[in-house]
């Protein structure tokens, strides 16, 4: 398969470049990148462009968030021949051989809609940041993801099916890109991903995790971590949109779904360095939850 890297970028250049460096090095053939900028204002579309003049730069005007700026990404490869492409927050550095065992296991798998990589924390020691995920349909907040923190999987293990697949490190054919559509850009950031993976399990598809494939995260950098305000508020929104739009529950679960994700939520606030803001993002949420509001969060 024709495989293209699909690197999303905003406001994160040096990651950027660094990510870029890490793919340099990936041993797979056929093989391109394109970056998609979300309109940074740091530079990162001309440091790119000096560093790395090969790579296919798809620069926008604005921040269309995780899920419009991947789709702008995908449009383009699947436009100009790509058999696949593998999506990668620019907070992530590859393995040289991450690329080949998650075409693999697409081949051996006719029902798997997308091969996730093992994704590691960056540093040492070792450590699971994602090997998988649950969706937890009584649950708006569907806490960590499998093996999180634990040593990682060994390369021998086999590849796995799991509810929610992992969108900053994925890869999927053109044809479930036909078959499936790709994210719900209203959601903007955070979720769009399960949502993706629930629309597939529709399908009769489920994603794979493939162990054997590896890279490295420098946990939501570009939103400032996992317990800012940005992570906070996206998160919950969200979550409680598409467990709502995939898992209805009736009036007493719905509510019961809804306390718990508001209480998880707030609770990482105050345990969070910016209390404040990050109370203030979890009530920005739910009142925009309950409103219907959507795409980016209101400055």
């Amino acid at each position: 398969m024709r495989v293209t890297a699909i690197v999303l970028s905003w406001n994160g250049r040096e990651r950027t470049l660094a990510c870029l460096r890490s793919l340099a090095g990936v041993t797979y053939r056929p093989f391109s990148v394109v970056v998609v900028d979300n309109g940074s204002q740091d530079g990162s579309v001309a440091a790119v462009a000096a560093e790395h003049p090969g790579v296919r730069l798809v620069p926008l005007p604005e921040n269309l968030g995780f899920a419009g700026g991947m789709n702008a990404g995908a449009h383009a490869a699947f436009a100009e021949g790509a058999d696949a492409v593998v999506l990668l927050n620019n907070d992530m550095e590859v393995e040289p051989g991450f690329l080949e065992p998650l075409v693999e296991a697409l081949h051996a798998d006719p029902a798997a809609a997308a091969a996730c990589a093992q994704i590691l924390f960056a540093g040492e020691p070792p450590r699971v940041w994602y090997a998988g995920a649950r969706f937890e349909r009584r649950r708006g907040h569907h806490g960590r993801n499998t093996g999180y923190a634990r040593p990682p999987l060994p390369p021998t293990a086999p590849p796995y099916a799991t509810d929610r697949a992992c969108g900053g490190a994925m890869l999927f054919t053109v044809e479930t890109y036909e078959r499936l559509g790709l994210f719900d850009e209203a959601l903007f950031a955070y979720s769009e991903d399960t949502d993706w993976s629930l629309r597939a399990g529709r399908a009769g598809l489920h994603p794979l995790v493939v162990p054997a494939s590896v890279v490295h995260h420098a946990v939501s950098a570009s939103s400032g971590g996992a317990s800012s305000p940005a992570t906070l508020y996206y998160d919950l929104r969200n979550a409680l949109v598409v467990s709502e739009r995939w898992a209805p529950l009736g009036l007493v679960g719905t509510w019961l779904r809804r306390s718990e994700a508001v209480a998880a939520h707030a609770a990482q606030a105050l345990l969070s360095r910016r209390r404040r803001d990050g109370l203030r993002a979890v009530r920005d949420a739910w009142r925009d939850f309950r409103s219907g509001r959507l795409g980016p969060r209101p400055t």
